[in-house]
């Protein structure tokens, strides 16, 4: 069911619930109803997976669990058993950092870059419908919106810490 027809369906009422609580309420369940979508449209991974090889893609330099973790923000242990279903599907490999042996940078393989090649179309088809008839104002200002809203949550972490 679309999120508009949960609203006028009357069977759950959103009147007396503050603007913010709605908007993580529809971050989440939005959130929920593109990785259904998202993991029907790729047969051969999912979208979190596919998330994590478009944030390596993204990386300056090839990152390592660590700073892979931090661009999705998301655990290491989470990342990793991600990361552990690429590696054996052949779309990443690990590599021994050249300057500090201890680390391990994480590396798309040529079979990851067809995959994306030929899926790119379709991938940009998608983001294309789903964001016609949204500005691109209105775009920036969600983002804006959202990085706010994350960087008060981090704050109140690290007061939530300094209390303890």
């Amino acid at each position: 069911m679309k999120i508009e027809d949960v609203i006028k369906s009357g069977k759950v009422d959103f009147s007396n619930v503050p603007p913010g609580y709605y908007l993580i309420g529809l971050l989440s369940a939005f959130e929920n109803r593109f990785q259904t979508i998202a993991d029907g449209m790729m047969k051969e991974i999912s979208w979190k997976q596919f998330f994590a090889i478009i944030c390596i893609t993204m990386c300056t330099e090839a990152p390592t669990l660590k700073e892979l973790s931090e661009v999705l923000g998301s655990s290491h242990q989470n990342v990793k058993q991600i990361l552990l279903k690429l590696e054996k599907k052949g779309f990443i490999k690990f590599q021994e950092d050249k300057e500090d042996k201890r680390k391990q940078r994480i590396v798309l393989t040529s079979a990851c870059k067809r995959f994306c090649e030929k899926n790119d179309e379709m991938s940009r088809n998608i983001m294309s419908s789903m964001f016609n008839g949204i500005s691109e104002k209105d775009i920036r200002t969600t983002i804006k919106t959202i990085i706010a809203i994350e960087k008060n949550l981090r704050e109140g972490e690290t007061q939530d810490e300094k209390s303890k």
